[in-house]
């Protein structure tokens, strides 16, 4: 049962929503075997420096959770078990799965109520880095759903992957211990004290290991509840082979990585450059705040050397290919979606809105199987947006006024400020699919919607 004292405006829309079809959703799949996977939810104490020790919830008492690998297509049985005392859920971001099991209240996943457990099935598609993490509704308490340490790393290996690198290392951003703080416009936007690299401040994690010669395949997650991080490694470059666990058309060597929440980036770095080396946040602020990690060649000493990157670099365009004429074409159906905000005056929170109306009263566009859509996303708003499609991965179109492009294939976009991007997708996985921007306070009030199949 769900636990209706804890209820807000947002997860009392998606029951109402739910109510007529959930004799429809069917019950967690129990077993008397080992779960493959085990999930334990519950407190812990992260010690992000000695004097950085940060009361949340994670996974497995560790920030960031487990690395769970999993192979295409290979049933895997996952028990979730819920030590916290709030309800929860687990969402599996990035897979193909059905609504039921999806891990989002408003297409119909269950919450699992404190001290509770439940089992799931399901054969993980596609193959790519993932991520798993809470989708729960936070407020203006920094300590819960994204602003926590709910968050994990997800593999699914492919079915033919040889892998041509020597090691695999996986890095989650976040941001910690913040406070609320209004701008000149009366919005109230989260402020963070301490950031980290899995979990660590700069300088409180033992260095990343690494030998010359060596390739090591970097696979990095912006888990952060609100915040876009740029990331680089002095004295090297980063050679970006995918997207959102999407190989891209045109692999690319970069200076740095940006990564808007929820993003992930999977890049090759060569280790030719001997020595001990910082990689962190680009803008100093944030790298001074403990978004860095010790990155140390063997044999090598002395202290971790930074060099400061003149300029922010980074745009879409450049991992994917140009669309010609001979590809254009095909029936394509657009969804125009207009972005914005309505202050609601001092004292009261704003709503983000889609097409001028916010969660739960957002339209349900209905989509037909088998039929390829494009969103239009119109940003109206002064505020950039990571905007993530359920269930689905859809084909950057085109950014920012730009020419038309194809290839590059993700599940979350970030739509800069008073730009237009547009995205495609075909609706091949049936069942309510959620839609929203992938930052917490954002999503808390109201930016999401949900498509449903005709």
């Amino acid at each position: 049962m769900i636990n209706r004292g804890l209820i807000s405006r947002r997860r009392f829309g998606a029951l109402s929503g739910l109510a007529a079809s959930s004799a429809l959703v069917p019950a967690p799949i129990w077993s008397a075997t080992a779960p493959d996977v085990s999930l334990q939810i519950a407190p812990c104490t992260l010690e992000a420096s000695p004097k950085h020790r940060i009361r949340t919830v994670a996974y497995n008492g560790q920030v960031p959770g487990p690395v769970l690998r999993m192979r295409q297509g290979q049933e895997q049985t996952v028990e979730i078990r819920n030590g916290s005392s709030d309800p929860e859920i687990v969402h599996w971001h990035g897979l193909f799965l059905p609504s039921e099991i999806d891990g989002a209240m408003e297409e119909g996943t269950l919450m699992i109520d404190p001290g509770a457990s439940v089992r799931y099935s399901f054969k993980p598609d596609p193959p790519g880095f993932r991520w798993f993490h809470t989708h729960t509704f936070a407020g203006k308490d920094l300590t819960k759903a994204q602003f926590s340490g709910l968050h994990g790393f997800l593999m699914i290996e492919s079915r033919d992957n040889p892998g041509s690198y020597d090691q695999e290392i996986f890095l989650a951003l976040h941001d910690w211990s913040g406070h609320f703080e209004g701008g000149d416009d009366g919005y109230m936007n989260p402020v963070y004290d301490v950031s980290t690299i899995n979990g660590k401040m700069l300088g409180f994690a033992e260095p990343l290991r690494v030998k010359q010669g060596e390739r090591v395949l970097m696979h990095v997650l912006n888990s952060s509840p609100t915040e876009v991080h740029w990331l680089a490694l002095a004295g090297h470059s980063f050679h970006v082979v995918a997207l959102d666990g999407n190989e891209v058309p045109k692999p690319q060597t970069v200076p740095m990585l940006r990564l808007a929440p929820a993003e992930r980036v999977s890049a090759v770095v060569e280790t030719n450059n001997p020595g001990v080396w910082v990689l962190g946040e680009v803008r100093k602020h944030i790298q001074s705040a403990g978004m860095g990690t010790v990155i140390e060649y063997a044999g090598a000493s002395g202290k971790p050397a930074w060099t400061q990157p003149e300029s922010l670099i980074w745009n879409y365009r450049q991992f994917a290919e140009p669309e010609t004429t001979e590809e254009a074409g095909g029936e394509v159906t657009r969804i125009e979606l207009v972005f914005d905000s309505k202050f609601q005056g001092h004292g009261n929170e704003e709503l983000w809105r889609i097409n001028g109306k916010s969660y739960p009263h957002t339209d349900e566009p209905s989509l037909r199987e088998g039929q390829r859509y494009r969103l239009v996303m119109k940003n109206q708003s002064m505020d950039d947006h990571p905007m993530h499609l359920h269930r689905h991965t859809f084909e950057v179109r085109r950014v920012d006024a730009g020419p038309e492009m194809r290839g590059l294939r993700k599940d979350v976009l970030l739509v800069p400020a008073k730009t237009t991007a547009e995205v495609e997708f075909l609706a091949n996985n049936p069942g309510r699919t959620l839609f929203h921007c992938h930052q917490q306070d954002h999503m808390d009030r109201g930016f999401m919607m949900v498509f449903r199949y005709a």
